[in-house]
């Protein structure tokens, strides 16, 4: 019973992980958008 839980645990933190890394590549990639588009906009 033991090990199922920590299986289950262990299984549950590489997901969370790379879920985490997973949402940060796509926040870094709008940002990148966004300031693409406020410089061909000619904004400061």
């Amino acid at each position: 019973m033991t090990r199922t839980i920590a299986l289950a645990a262990a299984t549950f933190a590489m997901l969370a992980l790379s879920a985490c890394n997973t949402v940060h590549g796509a926040g870094k990639d709008l940002s990148s958008a966004g300031k693409t588009v406020t410089k061909a906009s000619g904004e400061k």
